[in-house]
């Protein structure tokens, strides 16, 4: 199987895609899904992730079949 991995906000735009498909590897983190999916793009200082739709940090392991999205920090005021 694979990881979905998705894009939302400014993210989307930058990468100009919303969405891209990487091949799973056991010990995988959050981060080296990141790398492997943009081809090792430095990633924003304010970059969030989720995985199945849960916050994670970077070094958060992840799954086969897992659905990874990243996107901004979101701000309010």
């Amino acid at each position: 199987m694979a990881i979905t991995v998705k894009y939302f906000a400014v993210l989307r735009e930058q990468l100009g895609r919303a969405e891209d498909t990487v091949e799973y590897e056991q010990g995988m983190t959050v981060s080296q899904v990141w790398k492997k999916a943009t081809g090792d793009a430095s990633a924003p200082g304010t970059l969030m992730a989720a995985v199945n739709m849960k916050y994670a940090k970077d070094d958060a392991g992840v799954a086969d079949g897992d659905e990874v999205a990243f996107f901004p920090a979101v701000t309010g005021g």
